[in-house]
């Protein structure tokens, strides 16, 4: 039996073009940067890596404290000063990042429906960000962080997709089987690799990630119509 239903945030709740979001994200971050001292290249390149570390991070660390190695291995301890520059873009300017994103009035409606029917919900977006920015996303999406019972961050994780160990930290947390959870993702690298647990999954094609052209046939797919007809059929 279901009990919790996961969600992907970026490309299922919050419809947007992921290369558009995420030119507009660094071009904000290094101009918030660069009167402190950061090129914008360096930066831009530095923050790359400091991802590929938290997406291959083997649960060593939180994300969080893996990314801000790799940042310190290239400008220095010192630089932890600025760790507050950060987060007040974050709190700040970050949110002008909200026009390169959609929106999409049904997703308020899925969400309010998979409530009334019982279920718990989760957020399931991959914690590369900090809480703050998450939590702006949330929004963002016509939603609110309470809407969830919980949500992964940089804070509060050590794994990324598409490891699936992600996952099973996930279903830990929430104290509850593979088995029981349902998990609604864009991305069939990132968010279809839950099945591979034994989680049940459902791709929503709106603004589908296929980078490696897999059949996706064999998920069960379609918009959050379609969504909610399967929950109900499950």
């Amino acid at each position: 039996m279901i009990k919790v239903i996961l969600f992907d945030l970026d490309g299922t709740l919050l419809p947007m073009d992921q290369d558009i979001f995420a030119k507009a994200y660094f071009k904000g971050l290094a101009e918030k940067a660069q009167p402190y001292g950061y090129k914008t290249e360096d930066l831009i390149s530095t923050i790359w890596q400091g991802t590929a570390a938290m997406v291959t991070n083997d649960g060593r660390d939180t994300n969080k404290n893996v990314f801000w190695s790799v940042f310190t291995a290239k400008y220095g301890p010192e630089s932890l000063k600025d760790v507050p520059v950060f987060d007040e873009f974050y709190e700040n300017e970050f949110e002008r990042v909200r026009e390169y994103c959609g929106f999409n009035p049904q997703v308020k409606e899925c969400i309010k429906s998979i409530k009334d029917m019982g279920y718990r919900i989760a957020l399931a977006t991959n914690p590369i960000f900090p809480q703050t920015a998450t939590q702006s996303r949330i929004r963002w999406a016509g939603l609110s962080p309470e809407d969830f019972e919980f949500y992964t961050t940089y804070d509060n994780s050590v794994h990324c997709k598409p490891n699936p160990e992600y996952y099973r930290d996930v279903a830990e947390k929430l104290g509850v089987d593979f088995k029981e959870c349902l998990m609604v993702g864009n991305d069939v690298d990132e968010d279809m690799v839950a099945k591979t647990l034994g989680m049940k999954v459902f791709l929503i094609i709106d603004c589908m990630i296929n980078k490696n052209n897999k059949d996706i046939n064999v998920y069960p797919n379609g918009n959050f119509e379609d969504l909610i007809s399967y929950i109900r059929s499950l």
